[in-house]
């Protein structure tokens, strides 16, 4: 089932339960879908890459505003974005806890051969793709910064 036919079937029992935080954010997503569909050079669907692309964007704007609206003191909104957020994050694959993201790390710097900090962009490029969906790329960065800056690896 697409993410558009899962979306769609969540829309409609959060109709029926009258869970409007949750129909909302499913609305949102809904949107996002209906967005990259109709692009310029836009077909019929979209692919699993993409759709997990926009599902992670979403999930990093919700969580960027709910540290801002922590910091500004609105908790009213706070509770909002994280809510949506908890939605988003049901159609994302499982994140992975930071020793799996340093294991996978690893991996990924001895296949590419990876030697100290200078290599950080090559790894990156294949840590990126790799783990799309499944780590929040700012965890990448640090890890892979800190596993490089380590010769020791």
């Amino acid at each position: 089932m697409s993410l558009k036919d899962r979306v769609n079937a969540d829309i409609k029992e959060a109709m029926l339960a009258k869970d409007k935080a949750r129909l909302q954010a499913l609305r949102s997503i809904k949107s996002l879908i209906l967005l990259a569909e109709t692009e310029k050079g836009g077909t019929e669907g979209i692919s699993q890459d993409t759709e997990m692309k926009l599902l992670t964007k979403a999930a990093k704007q919700r969580r960027e505003s709910a540290e801002l609206y922590a910091k500004q003191g609105r908790t009213d909104l706070e509770e909002i974005e994280l809510t949506e957020l908890h939605v988003i994050e049901e159609y994302l694959p499982k994140q992975l806890d930071e020793g799996d993201l340093r294991i996978r790390l690893l991996e990924i710097i001895q296949r590419v051969g990876a030697t100290g900090p200078s290599d950080l962009g090559k790894v990156m490029g294949v840590a990126s793709r790799e783990l799309a969906g499944q780590a929040d790329g700012r965890a990448i960065s640090t890890a892979v910064g800190d596993l490089l800056n380590n010769t020791d690896f």
